[in-house]
């Protein structure tokens, strides 16, 4: 972001971008590792992130040793898995590494998507109120130029920075529906409602 010489706009233009850039990396990392988990049960979806699926792969391949399914609970999901036969009294023998490893991925999924849904609130409350007071920061920069060279400089800065804000805005809410489509199909999957 470009500075417009007003301390608070500055502030804010600064923390939109930190918190676009930090539900970025969560999204990208949510994203990372619903691929992880297509390459890894052979089910890959041309850029679809699904992940049903997968689930049945995973239930297939193991149904003769384990019940696996995924279970939810509020915005969080996790694959279980249950020896078959199994009354929790006799010792288990360790999950295959396979098996661990889709665990772990539904589990990052889940937690990264979480948090790409949370980084997208709070960053929409923030652009929203940037994007309603456009005159009015437009005016505290003519205020705090101190020659009209100066001022044409700064509106130029303002100008991208609002360019930057929208296309924030965009990227943001593409990610947060990803992540909700992620969240419905988990929903979908256990059989339960958001």
């Amino acid at each position: 972001m470009r500075r417009v010489c007003v301390p608070e706009l500055d502030q804010m233009f600064s923390d939109i971008a930190e918190t676009f850039n930090v539900q970025q990396q969560h999204y990208e990392s949510m994203a990372r590792h619903i691929c992880n988990l297509q390459q890894h049960c052979n089910c890959t979806h041309n850029d679809n992130l699904a992940i049903s699926e997968c689930v049945r792969m995973i239930r297939e391949e193991h149904m003769a040793k384990y019940m696996v399914s995924l279970k939810m609970k509020g915005y969080d999901f996790s694959l279980c898995v249950v020896p078959v036969g199994s009354k929790g009294e006799s010792e288990e023998e360790p999950l295959s590494p396979r098996l661990r490893l889709a665990q772990d991925e539904l589990k990052g999924m889940s937690e990264s998507a979480k948090a790409t849904m949370s980084k997208g609130t709070a960053l929409q409350e923030l652009i929203g109120w940037l994007l309603r007071s456009k005159d009015q920061m437009a005016e505290q920069v003519k205020m705090a130029a101190a020659t009209y060279q100066e001022q044409g400089r700064l509106n130029k800065n303002l100008e991208e920075n609002m360019k930057e804000v929208r296309r924030a805005k965009e990227l943001s809410l593409k990610y947060r529906q990803q992540a909700e489509e992620v969240f419905t199909e988990a929903a979908q999957i256990t059989g339960t409602s958001l």
